[in-house]
This record gives structure tokens, C-alpha cells and sequence, in this order.
């Protein structure tokens, strides 16, 4: 691609380099250590499923007795294997069993590990190809019906009721947008378990359970095929469940999902140690799924200034690249995520946009960045608000970004309504078609202020790596670099299911998903 912004490409390789050692110095701790997530996963993964008499997620129980009676520094995929072999009961069985007091699989004649491995193959086998044919399933849509070039318009839901939220989806995909996000309740990535079943309560959104999944991407492939065209279905996989979601997500065939290596640690006070392990299991999955993931350093905007922190946007997106590389997730699936949020009273703010926009879409060239629109400074004039988002659908697709999360002329007021949002994607589809090929036709001024702005920014972000390498990504954090927040390396909420693993600990599903990737 040539510069535009005739960018420093030398610069560009050291940040890279830089990054690339930070997510390698994380993975040796993230390699030694695993979380009751992570094997709540595996239990999901190998076909445990449902509630006891409590309303407790079975996977839940089977660690948490694991947990409270064993040694689960040995893993959940030993004991449920071991017990396989001991009782000729599938893992679903075995959970069962362990729920109703019928089993206790902490107390069995350990068997060979190679035996156990052989017992849990099959099972793990069968849950890869079904992931694997929902990822052909994805594709064949896409060859059929084609898929759109240009920006993706992306729109959320939030009724908090997932039948109310497959009508406002239905009806967002007939005014145009091509993917529909489910938001997740408030609080629930503060919760250590997943909920089951279909749900029709939740406050600013709606509970992510895989049953949810299922409904909404039943909805969307009929309202799909009425249009003839593939509508992607994203939901939120981080929090306190990352990999569980990740993996609910895999077995429902969802396309994107929210999953930053950071943003958990930052925005909701999850401990560092927990967030960083968890991340790499739910990447390992979602690049196996072909899922797209969508990184948050739009959120640093939104707690800090645009213009004095940009630099740290670039810096997170480059350590979320290298996290998602170690995992197996290929560029072309990294929504790497930025916003359109400086204040909009800034003199030439539009040309300060444009430039960071056109910088991340020029250094990360294959992956399909996620853009949003103007929030921490919209206005109840609703006809202001309207050209805001007006200008940040120039940028859009003046420098080719293609997550498009679109903005609302009323969200400054209430929650946006469904007339709202048909105006706003008739805004977005209006500027798209007439300004096509607009970014394609124009150059920079050199050494004008968009050149100079990403110089600036690019300069930042790299001395900022470079320091970030010298700490380590815990001290980083504990230091509040990013978004101004500090956490302390031992604080924050889950420590206590983080653990290191016993030297015959295995997950079945890392070498069946990641092969030689490593």
C-alpha cells in the first residue's frame, strides 16, 4: 500500500518488534497458567451443558468441585477423561453424576495419561468439525450471496429481551445493516459463570447465553435469505466468561465478537493475571472459528483526551496484533478497534480524524478495522449530532475502514429508536455511494497537518512500546499508561481462579485449534 501520510515504515517495524516482544515476555506467564475459565471452556467444549437444581452452570460445578476436592492444577480434560475410563460415561454424564452427588471424580484410580488423552479425543474431534462446518457454513452464505466490499454497518440491539431483540434485528437488517450486535446486559462480564437458556430480562442489554446465540442466529439466516445477503451476528466475549463465550459463540456460528487482550482489565477491574490468560484461550478459539474480533481502544477515548492520547490507541493496537498472532488469529480477523471521538469545537479536528484513521488502515493493512462514532462529546441538538455522524461516515470511507459501528442522531437523548436508526443508516449509505471512491482520488499535502499529525502520533506510539518492553505489560498496567486507569497486579476481580498447571496438565482443544500455528 503506499503512504499517503508518507509514513515512517522503519518506525512502523520497531513498534512492531516492540509489541511483538511484549505479548512474548505475557505468553510465558499465560503458558504456565490456566483459570476456571479456561477449563469451564474445555467442560463446554467437550459437551457439558446445562443447569443443576440451583440454576448452577453445570461446567461450573464440575470445576468447582474439581477445584474444592482435587488438584486442578492437573486440568479439568484429566479427571473428565480419567473418568470416562473408569465409568464408560460421556463428560455430559459424568457432570451429571458430579451435580447430583452420584460421583465423585476426585477419588478415582488414576489411569495412564496417553489412555486418557485417547478417551477425550473422539469427543474433542467431533466438537473442532462441528466448528469447522458452522465455518463452512459462513462461507457457503458468502458464496452464494457475495459479500459487501465496502464498510460493514454494523447496529446494536439492547432491549434486554432476545425476542424483542430478534424483531429490532429482523427490522435492522431490512433498513440495511449488515451486522447486528447483540449487547450484553449491564454487569454480566462481571459474572463468573454463564447463564442458560433464553432470557428476557437484562438491564441495557441482553443476558449472552448460548441458547440467545442460537435464537438470533436462527432470525438472522431467514431474514438473510429474504434479502439475499449474510447478515453477521456479534455478541461481547470478555469479561470474567471470555473463553466460555468465545467457545458458545464457536458452536452457534457468530461472526464477530468483542475480544481486547486489555479492555477487561482496564474498564471493568478484572485482575490482569486472569484477563491475559483467558484472552489467549477465547483468540485460540475465535481464529479457529473464522470469528472477526473487535478490540476496544475506542474505549481509551472516551476516559482520555483524543488528541494528547492517540498514541496510545496505536500502541494497544499494535499489542493486541502480536496477542492475537501468538494465538493463531489471522490479521484478516482483527477488527482492531478506534474512534471518531475528539471534541468537536477542535480547530481542523475533522483532518486530525482523518489522519489517524487513514494511519491505522495504512499500518494495519489486512485487518478490518472497527470504527466508532462520536459519543463522550454528542449533543442533544439533534441536527448537530446528525452531521457529526455525517462527518464520521466520510471518514469511514474516505480511508477504507469496514467495521462501521453506526452512529445515532438521538443516542445523546434517549435510547435511539428503530425510525432513528434507519435515518442514520439512510446517512451512512448516502455518503458511502457518493464518496466511493473519494479516498482513492486524493493525495496528502506534504508536510501539511495530516501528514505531521501521524508523524506525531506514529513517534508516540513507538517510544511508548518501547517502554512498555522494558517494564512488561504488568507494570504497564499497574502504572496506568493506557486510558489513565491503574491496576494493581494482584488486585481486581478473579485472581483467586488463576492458577499455575501441574507438568501433565493438557488441553485437548489448543493442539486440535492451533496445530502447528505456534
Amino acid at each position: 500500500m503506499t503512504s499517503k501520510l508518507n509514513l515512517n515504515w522503519n518506525l512502523v517495524d520497531e513498534a512492531r518488534a516492540s509489541a511483538k516482544k511484549i505479548a512474548a515476555d505475557a505468553q510465558v506467564f499465560i503458558d504456565a497458567h490456566s483459570t476456571v475459565t479456561v477449563e469451564r471452556t474445555i467442560c463446554r467444549l467437550l459437551g457439558i451443558d446445562g443447569i443443576d437444581e440451583f440454576d448452577i452452570p453445570l461446567p461450573n460445578v464440575v470445576v468447582d468441585f474439581i477445584k474444592e476436592n482435587g488438584n486442578l492444577s492437573l486440568g479439568v480434560a484429566k479427571y473428565l477423561g480419567n473418568a470416562m475410563l473408569e465409568t464408560g460415561l460421556k463428560p455430559q454424564e459424568i457432570a451429571e453424576k458430579v451435580a447430583s452427588k452420584e460421583l465423585d471424580i476426585t477419588k478415582m484410580k488414576w489411569h495412564d495419561d496417553f489412555d486418557i488423552k485417547l478417551a477425550l479425543k473422539e469427543i474433542a474431534v467431533g466438537t473442532v468439525e462441528r466448528i469447522k462446518a458452522n465455518r463452512a457454513k459462513r462461507e457457503e452464505y458468502l458464496n452464494v450471496y457475495g459479500d459487501k466490499k465496502g464498510p460493514y454497518i454494523y447496529v446494536i440491539v439492547a432491549t434486554g429481551n432476545i425476542y424483542e431483540d430478534v424483531t429490532q434485528a429482523v427490522a435492522a437488517a431490512r433498513q440495511g445493516a449488515d451486522v447486528i450486535a447483540v449487547i450484553r446486559t449491564t454487569g454480566q462480564s462481571l459474572l463468573d459463570y454463564v447463564p442458560y437458556g433464553a432470557t428476557t430480562e437484562g438491564f441495557g442489554g441482553t443476558m449472552a447465553t448460548q441458547e440467545n446465540f442460537r435464537i438470533m442466529r436462527s432470525a438472522l439466516d431467514e431474514v438473510g435469505v429474504e434479502l439475499k445477503r449474510y447478515i453477521r451476528l456479534c455478541n461481547y466475549c470478555s469479561g470474567l466468561c471470555m473463553p466460555e463465550i468465545a467457545a458458545m459463540g464457536a458452536l452457534e456460528r457468530l461472526d464477530m465478537m468483542l475480544n481486547d487482550a486489555l479492555y477487561g482489565i482496564l474498564f471493568r477491574d478484572i485482575n490482569m493475571k486472569r484477563t491475559l490468560v483467558d484472552q489467549f484461550f477465547s483468540r485460540v478459539i475465535n481464529g479457529f472459528a473464522g470469528v472477526i474480533i473487535n478490540t476496544g481502544e475506542d474505549n481509551y477515548l472516551t476516559t482520555a483526551d483524543a488528541i494528547e492520547e492517540a498514541h496510545t490507541v496505536l500502541a494497544s493496537q499494535f499489542i493486541n496484533e502480536q496477542f492475537a498472532l501468538v494465538a493463531g488469529l489471522p490479521e484478516e480477523q482483527m477488527g482492531l478497534g478506534h474512534a471518531f471521538e475528539m471534541h468537536p469545537d477542535t480547530k481542523n479536528g475533522f483532518l486530525f480524524e482523518l489522519a489517524q484513521a487513514q494511519m491505522a488502515r495504512e499500518i494495519f493493512p489486512k485487518a478490518p478495522l472497527k470504527y466508532m462514532p462520536p459519543t463522550k462529546f454528542m449533543t442533544g441538538n439533534i441536527f448537530k449530532g446528525h452531521v457529526q455522524d455525517a462527518l464520521f461516515n466520510m471518514v469511514t470511507i474516505m480511508t477504507n475502514q469496514k467495521v462501521h459501528l453506526l452512529g445515532m442522531l438521538t443516542e445523546a437523548i434517549h435510547t435511539p429508536f428503530m425510525s432513528d436508526r434507519a435515518l442514520s443508516i439512510e446517512n451512512a449509505k448516502y455518503i458511502f455511494n457518493n464518496m466511493e471512491d473519494f479516498g482513492n482520488d486524493i493525495e496528502f499535502k506534504k508536510d501539511g497537518i495530516m501528514v505531521n499529525r501521524a508523524k506525531e502520533v506514529l513517534e508516540k506510539a513507538t517510544e511508548l512500546l518501547k517502554t512498555i518492553e522494558g517494564i512488561g505489560i504488568f507494570k504497564t498496567l499497574e502504572g496506568g499508561i493506557f486510558a489513565g486507569i491503574k491496576r494493581p497486579l494482584d488486585g481486581g476481580k478473579g485472581l483467586a481462579g488463576v492458577f499455575e498447571k501441574d507438568s501433565s496438565y493438557f488441553n485437548p482443544f489448543i493442539e486440535l485449534m492451533l496445530g502447528g500455528n505456534r
